[in-house]
């Protein structure tokens, strides 16, 4: 069984760290350092380092094992650090023991890149990386339409601690967890505008958007869904929505979604003191109107947590 401070981070609001680069694209690791350290003391206590949302798959094998150890380094001893794994078994394998070196406390087996994938080989795929790692393994389910019988099996794989649930399906999540083994904490992985609908059908803990710059906003809605005051969790979730949509649209010169949704979260840490730096390709930074844009969502933002808070 994972150990209490990864069981209670589960049931945190996690926040990614994102990889702040320079004009040249290369990582800026004190940057990196100051963000998590600036998080870590407005009362954050779980952190994804080397996360989908750090530009996991714009780094090299090096710079994952590079960013990881920063962002370790720079946290408190108390804070609960999840780090991305992906790729092949054995490229995997070596991040996971690497990041053990670290003291990393669980790894978040990130989403298959794969064109073609398989229900049994994903099972068979998590179950490797769990018997290698001594810390515990929270795959991030998206990108694919899993059945209910492969979500309940893979709670059933030992040193599964919890699942990252990001699909926009409440009743399969419901279904899912009513399957599955009791000991795995469900984690709303599409952020603060499913937290509360994700709630209610057994997830314990969810994932930054716009709390990744406004810390405020994740602790508070926290704090209304363990309070069962479901009224207010409703008016945070919904001030986080605008700002959420936002990140889905395709930016300019662009039909694909989501486009801007990295630079959309940095340049929120730049609006509110914190560092975002820029992106590598294959994204590209906010042109000059979404940028408007996204000021002007995040002036609202502010005073609606003014109200609400």
């Amino acid at each position: 069984m994972a150990s209490a401070k990864v069981r209670d981070g589960l049931r945190d609001v996690a926040v990614g760290l994102l990889t702040p680069f320079d004009e040249t694209g290369r990582i800026d690791h004190e940057k990196l350092a100051a963000n998590a350290t600036d998080l870590a003391s407005e009362g954050l206590g779980t952190f994804l380092a080397c996360a989908n949302i750090s530009e996991y798959h714009s780094l090299t094998h090096q710079e994952r094992i590079d960013i990881t150890e920063t962002s370790v380094s720079a946290l408190p001893d108390d804070a609960c650090v999840l780090a991305g794994v992906g790729g092949s078994t054995k490229t995997a394998q070596d991040l996971i023991a690497n990041y053990e070196r670290l003291d990393v406390d669980a790894m978040m087996i990130m989403p298959p890149d794969h064109t073609y994938i398989h229900e049994q080989g994903l099972l068979e795929y998590y179950d490797a990386l769990a018997t290698t790692a001594d810390s515990p393994i929270v795959p991030y389910v998206r990108g694919f339409e899993p059945s209910v019988e492969f979500l309940a099996s893979l709670t059933e794989i030992e040193n599964v601690a919890g699942i990252k649930y990001a699909i926009p399906d409440e009743v399969k999540l419901g279904q899912a967890i009513a399957a599955g083994d009791d000991d795995v904490i469900w984690v709303d992985g599409m952020a603060e505008p499913y937290a509360l609908s994700f709630w209610s059908q057994g997830a314990e803990g969810f994932t930054a958007g716009v709390t990744n710059f406004e810390p405020r906003l994740g602790i508070a809605l926290l704090t209304a869904l363990r309070e069962e005051n479901w009224e207010r969790a409703r008016r945070l979730q919904n001030a986080a929505v605008p700002y959420q949509q936002f990140r889905n649209r395709t930016g300019e010169n662009n039909t694909l979604p989501d486009a801007i949704s990295v630079p959309a979260v940095k340049h929120g840490l730049e609006m509110a003191g914190f560092n975002g730096g820029d992106v590598r390709e294959p994204i590209v930074p906010l042109s000059e109107s979404d940028k408007a844009d996204a000021e002007a969502l995040y002036e609202q933002l502010q005073t609606d947590l003014e109200q609400i808070l």
